[in-house]
């Protein structure tokens, strides 16, 4: 349960610190792709339409993103960041319906759902770390989504 409490409080400081960036205009604001200077090559992905149809784009890093994400930053290390209009319950939805698809599944014992937040781990990655998916509403219709591979 301490462990679970732990990746919860993680999971909100990290989105968290993600939602003042964006409010302080540190992240580009707008639905136009960003793409952070310097480093390893980021990826941006253009908005798309939200149709769903099972159709996942994804990152340079070959995690699943939602069709609307916008400022997709690919920050290396097995992380991704981006923005969705999505409701939290469909972007919820979406990576279930996606991993579980892929046959990952689904660690429940770390999933967090509550007003706001969620967190979701998925076991089956090539690389024996587990995928950790963590979103905050950020309140003015938009979501920040943060995916990542970890050693849970």
């Amino acid at each position: 349960m301490k462990r679970k409490q732990i990746y919860f409080a993680l999971a909100v400081l990290m989105l968290a610190s993600l939602a003042c960036n964006a409010l302080s205009g540190g992240g580009g604001g707008g639905d136009s792709p960003v793409a952070p200077s310097g480093g390893d090559s980021p990826t941006t992905a253009a908005p798309q339409d939200n149709s769903g149809g099972g159709n996942a784009d994804s990152s340079a890093s070959g995690f699943p993103i939602t069709p609307d994400a916008y400022n997709v930053v690919d920050v290396g290390d097995g992380n991704v960041l981006y923005y969705s209009k999505m409701p939290q319950a469909d972007i919820l939805k979406f990576y279930r319906d996606e991993y579980v698809s892929r046959g990952y599944t689904e660690r429940a014992l770390l999933t967090t759902v509550s007003d706001g937040v969620f967190s979701i781990v998925f076991d089956g990655d090539p690389s024996s770390k587990a995928v950790v998916i963590q979103s905050v509403d950020l309140g003015d219709g938009s979501c920040t989504v943060a995916i990542s591979l970890t050693d849970v």
